[in-house]
């Protein structure tokens, strides 16, 4: 039975950010890809973060690990690569990088982030992304690209604000 509620995703456990990554290892080379060692090390950065990065966070911290200065455009690169396989995501409108939470099928994106605590929740909505295919088809329009992002305040951020804060959001459950 199809769900009404769109799929959450959660952050990864050590075991199965392992397993993401050597996951992406095998799919690359069945695509015939190479799965290079800065590939591999930007992947292993970002799934163990626990909300968005941006480029130059992905490359201080790719430095600390190599213990040497490691060129911008490495990180690009890789940032690219594995956004074009689909292991990651980009925030658009904020320039942050997640690690992808269904990197077993293609989707279309949607993004819930936090504008206090910029956490970024992913979730998968098939009721969403057959909308916007069927009104692709009937503008015979070609998707290259679908991005959705839905900015506000997480249920966290919410429940830990002092009292009245958020008085006069219309927020539905």
């Amino acid at each position: 039975m199809a769900r009404d509620r769109p799929l959450q995703t959660n952050k990864l456990s050590s075991n199965s950010r392992t397993f993401a990554v050597e996951a992406a290892d095998a799919l690359c080379r069945k695509r015939g890809l190479p799965f290079t060692a800065p590939r591999r090390s930007v992947l292993e950065i970002l799934l163990k973060q626990t909300r968005p990065i941006g480029a130059y966070d992905v490359l201080r911290k790719m430095q600390e690990r190599a213990g040497r200065r490691i060129a911008p455009p490495t990180v690009y690169r890789a940032l690219d690569f594995l956004s074009e396989q689909g292991f990651i995501s980009k925030i658009e409108s904020k320039n942050l990088f997640v690690s992808c939470a269904h990197t077993n099928h293609p989707h279309a994106c949607v993004f819930f982030i936090c504008d206090n605590c910029g956490s970024a929740i992913e979730v998968e909505n098939r009721k969403l992304e057959k909308l916007f295919a069927a009104d692709a088809n009937d503008l015979g329009f070609r998707v290259a690209k679908r991005v959705v992002e839905i900015q506000g305040t997480c249920s966290k951020c919410i429940t830990s604000a002092p009292v009245g804060i958020f008085k006069g959001c219309n927020i539905e459950s």
